[in-house]
């Protein structure tokens, strides 16, 4: 994963949230189409009551992240008693999938505006990492519901998925796959009734696997990678295969991938008078700007200045 980052408050002008009545979506993964993983950001208004969470018919697990201001926040089953606690900064609520519904309220406790992000992990997803790491039956497997609690690692997935969403990138759909299942993994070791023992991999990729990951790349650059795919063609599972391929080639499969794309951009630029709006999708960007963007954080020049300085 990606070194912790900030999230951006620059959407979120300090008015707003006093502004607003009820959570306000204003970025979402479901456009993209994330595999086993939805992820939504709200502003958040400073006082709330009465949202009734309703059970996750469509089979997620919930995980909310807070960002800005702290708030105290209650809870309690339909026509249960209250709990509460105060909810700061990076802190995290987990509903595991069947979830019963739940009333929420809450007040803001600073002046700073408060941000959620909301991911919701296929719990078909975490089955099949069940059977995949620690060959555990999935019928036998249950996450414990958590609110108000740290994780350090769960709170840099939570941020990187967040930059993700802000600013995306050619390889954001291999790369929220690799964070959906570290994060499936994760909540596997620590949050279950009873700890699981993941299976890792001691040993790298050899020399043949790894060409023939880089033939399977270099064939498909054009197209939508998965990490599936990818680890497909050795026969690992998919967190397996993102764990030894970084160990073996010291990048990540969504770092690698993306690394070819502008490479191939690169000779493209070189070898022919191809338009560059052409040379993006041949290249697996999704168009001449994404193109544009990545190739100057790469290599410091826009591609029609490497082009014309070649």
């Amino acid at each position: 994963m990606a070194e912790q980052v900030a999230v951006s408050q620059c959407s979120s002008p300090q008015s707003h949230s006093n502004e607003l009545t009820t959570p306000l979506l204003f970025l979402s993964s479901e456009e993209i189409g994330w595999d086993g993983l939805v992820a939504l950001a709200y502003h958040e208004p400073r006082q709330f009551e009465g949202l009734i969470e309703s059970k996750d018919e469509r089979g997620y697990i919930s995980l909310v992240f807070f960002a800005g201001g702290a708030m105290y926040m209650e809870y309690r089953p339909v026509n249960g008693s209250w709990k509460g606690g105060i909810m700061r900064a990076e802190h995290l609520n987990l509903r595991p999938h069947g979830s019963e519904p739940v009333e929420l309220r809450w007040n803001g406790l600073t002046t700073e505006p408060t941000q959620t992000l909301h991911l919701h992990l296929s719990k078909e997803l975490l089955a099949r990492t069940a059977e995949e790491v620690a060959d555990s039956d999935p019928a036998r497997l249950t996450l414990v519901g958590r609110s108000g609690f740290q994780d350090s690692l769960l709170a840099q997935i939570g941020l990187a998925l967040w930059r993700e969403l802000e600013q995306p990138t050619p390889t954001g759909k291999l790369y929220a796959q690799t964070a959906a299942q570290l994060l499936a993994v994760h909540l596997l070791r620590h949050y279950t009734c009873l700890p699981l023992s993941i299976k890792e991999r001691s040993q790298g990729l050899t020399r043949q696997q790894v060409q023939r990951v880089m033939d399977f790349i270099q064939a498909h650059l054009s197209q939508d990678i998965s990490l599936e795919a990818l680890a497909q063609q050795i026969g690992f599972s998919s967190y397996h295969f993102a764990h030894v391929f970084r160990q073996t080639v010291g990048e990540s499969p969504h770092q690698f991938v993306l690394r070819q794309r502008v490479e191939r951009a690169r000779y493209l630029l070189n070898a022919t008078d191809t338009p560059l709006s052409q040379i993006a999708l041949e290249s697996g960007f999704a168009n001449q700007s994404h193109l544009t963007r990545t190739f100057k954080r790469y290599l410091g020049l826009t591609p029609r200045s490497y082009r014309q300085n070649e």
